[in-house]
């Protein structure tokens, strides 16, 4: 998967160099850039460009809408559906361009959500082990401006030791404050959770 940074852009950040540090940091910036992604509930870059593939598995005979994992949705390849596992998947369509009206879907970008529909109305999707394959893409075409600058931090606050609670420079210790007020904190400094947070998918 995708880094959010590269090295030269930390580099260029941080005022670097020379190549002293290159090999810890070429260590560091895969490692935040899969914390970032896991903290958040998407890949942020991964899919904007390559399709992804998810299954639904659809427990309540009334479930008119799914939500899929990436965030933003930009757009939906094919939804399909089963009504059991035994059975071929039917493709739904955006509009009433078969005829019948039976097999539709419609999209909500800003809710990350498709939508079971017919010519009529709401409809369901049926129940099952992967009832649904949604086939989609979604995210940034790059890292964003402010995410990238929580990633910088991120590796500056790896690199240069701070989540240690005691730092020593130039023979002296200091105490190193890096626990965080914020609730359910997971170890993020305050003003990198904030940024974070912007970009949490939450389900």
């Amino acid at each position: 998967m995708a880094n959010l940074i590269t090295i030269q852009q930390y580099k260029d950040f941080a005022g670097l160099t020379g190549v002293s540090e290159d090999a810890k940091i070429n260590v560091i910036i895969p490692a935040i850039s899969q914390a970032v992604k896991t903290y958040c509930g998407t890949s942020i870059i991964d899919y904007y460009s390559t399709s992804k593939t998810e299954y639904f598995d659809i427990y309540d005979t009334y479930t008119n809408a799914i939500l899929v994992d990436e965030s933003p949705l930009v757009s939906v390849t094919s939804v399909k559906e089963r009504a059991g596992q035994a059975d071929s998947y039917i493709t739904l369509i955006t509009g009433n361009s078969d005829g019948s009206g039976k097999y539709e879907y419609t999209i909500d970008t800003e809710r990350d959500t498709i939508y079971r529909t017919t010519a009529t109305g709401d409809a369901f999707f049926p129940k099952g082990r992967k009832a649904v394959e949604v086939v989609y893409t979604a995210g940034y075409s790059s890292t964003p401006e402010d995410l990238k600058l929580a990633c910088f931090d991120l590796v500056k606050y790896y690199l240069k030791d701070e989540r240690k609670d005691r730092l020593t420079i130039a023979g002296a210790s200091i105490q190193n404050q890096v626990s965080t007020s914020l609730k359910e904190n997971i170890g993020f400094p305050d003003h990198i959770k904030r940024i974070l947070d912007f970009y949490k998918v939450h389900k």
